[in-house]
This record gives structure tokens, C-alpha cells and sequence, in this order.
């Protein structure tokens, strides 16, 4: 890994994407021990989330997919008010109505949470637009996997996107697995980036599992769509560890697959740098998985001594 980045910057990527890691593996614990909703996964996928979200700044706006919570995560969101949306308490981000697959937090610039494969694809060209529209600074990032890209709803709004010549920045988490189907089953190529230049867009393709590689691409990506007001497709080159959701036993996938893919882990990879380069040792890596495990028992009790929504909020929120 060609790390470029001051071991203070490596420090905090790596905490972010332990967050990550010990909030999805506490709702998986939390789903096994009963009366706890179903989740979708996004384990294995920190670096390419990290990376991103941390090249944006406060004017950019988001729109991701069924696998938010590392978006949500990166970009400063609470994981007590994260679980208690999960769990449809009125302290979650949408008072409890969105649960884990329509969550949006305004204050952090997210707009959407879209459970529709695809859906934020479709609607990303509409935000960039009234940002371009109303001269509003900041840049559209769009999270999205590889089963969308094979959706006729990412031709579409890369098309207009190139046409209207709009801020948004395309992120194409490749992660192998569409819900329970692979990538090579239903698509020829090995990378999607290159579909972006039909539509005279720039792109580049990242291992997705290194996150300042992410985050060095992310940045040029950011910069180019900042000067040009032009479109841009980063894909990130990784791989789900989980099931599609928290009943999935991952029955289907190959086990010399997910044994190469779990051997480059991302979290592996940066904790081999930190002891390796950045003067860390094993003791002060189990002091930090410590310290997100803590915050973890801290946002679950948050969430588990949340009240539910009163009934006067059930037409809240509601437009006619």
C-alpha cells in the first residue's frame, strides 16, 4: 500500500472504519439475539465508504443505497441515533420512520437513503441540478453497487448528467454480489468505470480496499468535478464479506473466493501499516477496537432507552 498520508490522517481513516466495522457487527449481534430488524450488510466495503465520504466537504450532498450505514458513519453520523432509527425509535435520525433503508440526516447532507436498486441514480441528477440551477456551491456523490450499474436507470442518468453537464460524483462500489447473484453472471466486463467514457465522462477505477488509495482517487475526482462542473465515475474495487442481509447464510458464495477476498481486508491492511509504519502497536490497535466496541455499548443503550413515536407524529412529516 503506498500510504502518503501523515500517520495523525491514517490514524483517523483507520478509527472511522473501525466505527464502521463494530456498528455492523453489533446489529448482526443484536438481530441473532432476537426482536431486532433485518439489516443489510455493507462489511468488508469501510475503505471505499471512508475514502469517499472524507474528500467531500460540508456543501456536498449525498445520495446512497440499502448499504448506508458506513456512508452515514463517515460522514459524522451518530450511531445512537442510527440504531435508534433501526429500531424505529423517535430519537432516530427520521424519528423512527425510515428504519435502516430510507435514512436521510439533513444536517449532514444526506439526502437519501434509497432501498430501490438504482433509485438514488434517479435521483441525483435532479439534486445536482438545482444545485447548478440555483448556483448553490458544492457537488453531488452518489453511491451505488454494480447490480445498479446493470440497471437501465445508470445509462440514464449518466447521459443526462454528461448532457447537462452536472457536479456529480458517481461511486460504483463493486462488491461482487448482487443480492445473492455475482457480478459475472451478469455482466461480461470486469470493471464498469470505462462505461462512463460512452457518455464522454471521466472515470477511474481504485482498489476499494485500500482506503487512501480511495481517498487520494476521490480527491483528484472532487477536484476535476469542482473546476470542470462536470461528471465523474469512481468505482471502488472491493468485496462484501456478509450475506445480502442478516438471514443470509452466504450458502451460494464461493469459500476460496471469500477466503482471498477476507485476506485483504481493509482493516487488516491498515492495522499491518500501523504497526509496521506509524509506530503503533498491538496493544494500542486493541485499545482502539476497544474504544468503538465501548461507544457501541454506549450508542445501544442510547437507542434501547429511546422512546417510540408518539401517535400526534404518525401525520408529521406527511405532505399532501
Amino acid at each position: 500500500m503506498d500510504f502518503i498520508r501523515t500517520e495523525r490522517d491514517s490514524l483517523s481513516l483507520y478509527r472511522s472504519m473501525l466505527l464502521i466495522r463494530a456498528y455492523e457487527e453489533r446489529l448482526a449481534t443484536l438481530f441473532a439475539a432476537g426482536n431486532f430488524p433485518l439489516t443489510c450488510s455493507a462489511q468488508g466495503q469501510e475503505a471505499a465508504a471512508v475514502g469517499v465520504v472524507r474528500a467531500l466537504n460540508a456543501d456536498d450532498r449525498i445520495l446512497t443505497n440499502h448499504r448506508s450505514s458506513a456512508h452515514l458513519l463517515a460522514r459524522g453520523a451518530d450511531p445512537g441515533r442510527l440504531i435508534a432509527e433501526v429500531m424505529g425509535k423517535a430519537t432516530g435520525y427520521c424519528g423512527g420512520k425510515s428504519g435502516t433503508l430510507h435514512i436521510s440526516a439533513k444536517a449532514l447532507g444526506v439526502v437519501l437513503t434509497s432501498t430501490i436498486v438504482g433509485g438514488e441514480l434517479s435521483l441525483a441528477t435532479g439534486v445536482a441540478l438545482s444545485k447548478k440551477m440555483l448556483k448553490q456551491a458544492g457537488i453531488v456523490a452518489c453511491f451505488f453497487g454494480d447490480g445498479a450499474a446493470c440497471e437501465g436507470i445508470f445509462h440514464e442518468s449518466l447521459n443526462l448528467a454528461s448532457v447537462w453537464e452536472l457536479p456529480v460524483l458517481y461511486v460504483c462500489e463493486t462488491n461482487q454480489w448482487q443480492a445473492f447473484v455475482h457480478r459475472r453472471e451478469t455482466m461480461i466486463a470486469d470493471r464498469i468505470a470505462p462505461w462512463a467514457g460512452n457518455y464522454a465522462i471521466d472515470y477511474a477505477s481504485v482498489d476499494g480496499n485500500d482506503v487512501n488509495a480511495v481517498l487520494t482517487a476521490a480527491e483528484a475526482a472532487v477536484e476535476r468535478i469542482r473546476r470542470t462542473g462536470k461528471p465523474y465515475l469512481l468505482e471502488t474495487c472491493t468485496y462484501r464479506q456478509k450475506g445480502h442481509f442478516s438471514l443470509d447464510d452466504q450458502g451460494y458464495v464461493d469459500a476460496d473466493e471469500l477466503t482471498r477476498w477476507k485476506a485483504l481486508d481493509p482493516l487488516r491492511r491498515m492495522e499491518a501499516y500501523l504497526l509496521e509504519s506509524a509506530g503503533l502497536s498491538a496493544d494500542d490497535l486493541a485499545a482502539l477496537r476497544a474504544q468503538a466496541e465501548a461507544d457501541l455499548d454506549d450508542a445501544v443503550a442510547f437507542a434501547q432507552q429511546s422512546p417510540y413515536p408518539d401517535s400526534s407524529a404518525l401525520t408529521a412529516d406527511v405532505y399532501a
